[in-house]
């Protein structure tokens, strides 16, 4: 095999793969992005082309399976049935691959994979909804979550059903490239550049409905660009004109997060951006994102990122 001078991702493909899945990793390693790294994307295959996708076109252009042996990314972007295991070879490799550091995502049904594997022992996963009851027999020794978008532990990464594999990979961009290039993709993509994985999977009603809706999507982006004052659930159900028990109800409709959790998650995406493309110091930082106070930001950054923001600051200026 071919030594790339570029980091090597590969996508494991299989026979009735979903055009969809495959493509999510795809578009965000695969092309170029102005802004962002460009990655030698490789997409192999555990059956022998060319491959039937469940929408009845075939993929026949891919890779073998010795494309692990060199992937500092491997992918798995779905798996065609969870009552199926993977072959032993795909799962031997994988954990080859996770013994040399190499790292590893299960987007959707591909934690099944994972877990069939034994990469998920002990750690923290997720994986669809509609599966996870499925999951958690089968697998009771991951420490499965099915509430969230995706979850990082480390160097292996799972991610819930369908859209929420996009978020994953732009969070692998991000926490390895830096917000910059993970926005770079994000808006050729036209897609939000940042979700955070806490958010639930299932949000009852994604899209504004009524006035008074609309009224709170407005409201939120205001909020956005006035991060810096002072807000509790009070004073924003207040301004929205909406009784506190309203204004809860249709802010979890509408994101699927408490008002507490929305508020400290779009601080902490502000913090990464501003550590990341500015000079200020963390007490300049706190300040303009709302924390109130430099130990409130590092208590909150390094519950959600595991890293201290100093720590992040100087990962991502000399990666950057």
């Amino acid at each position: 095999m071919l030594n790339s001078p570029l980091p090597i991702v590969a996508v494991v493909a299989f026979d009735q793969i979903s055009p969809f899945h495959l493509s999510v990793p795809c578009v965000v390693f695969g092309e170029n992005h102005p802004g962002a790294p460009r990655f030698d994307l490789r997409v192999c295959a555990i059956d022998p082309p060319p491959l039937r996708t469940s929408a009845g076109f075939t993929v026949g252009n891919v890779y073998d399976l010795t494309t692990l042996e060199q992937a500092d990314l491997i992918i798995i972007p779905s798996w065609r049935n969870p009552a199926e295991q993977a072959p032993q070879a795909l799962l031997d490799a994988l954990v080859v691959a996770a013994q040399r550091g190499a790292h590893l995502v299960g987007l959707c049904l591909g934690a099944y994979v994972l877990a069939e594997a034994g990469l998920l022992d002990g750690r923290k996963a997720t994986t669809h909804w509609a599966f996870a009851d499925d999951f958690a027999r089968r697998f009771p020794q991951v420490r499965l979550d099915a509430d969230v978008l995706y979850l990082d532990d480390g160097r292996i990464h799972t991610s819930a059903g369908t859209a929420a594999g996009l978020d994953c990979c732009l969070h692998l961009l991000r926490s390895q490239y830096g917000v910059s290039a993970a926005n770079a993709v994000a808006r050729r993509l036209v897609v939000p550049p940042h979700r955070q994985g806490g958010q639930s999977q299932f949000i009852q009603q994604p899209l504004p409905s009524t006035a008074r809706d609309s009224r709170l999507a407005e409201l939120i982006e205001w909020v956005r660009l006035n991060l810096a004052q002072p807000h509790t659930l009070d004073s924003l159900a207040a301004k929205a004109i909406m009784s506190r028990r309203t204004f809860t109800r249709h802010f979890q409709q509408l994101y699927g997060l408490s008002v507490g959790q929305w508020l400290i998650n779009e601080r902490l995406a502000l913090t990464q951006s501003l550590l990341e493309g500015s000079d200020l110091n963390i007490e300049q930082i706190s300040e303009q994102a709302g924390f109130g106070s430099p130990v409130s930001l590092r208590h909150h950054f390094r519950q959600q990122f595991g890293v201290s923001p100093q720590v992040w600051r100087q990962t991502f200026r000399g990666t950057t």
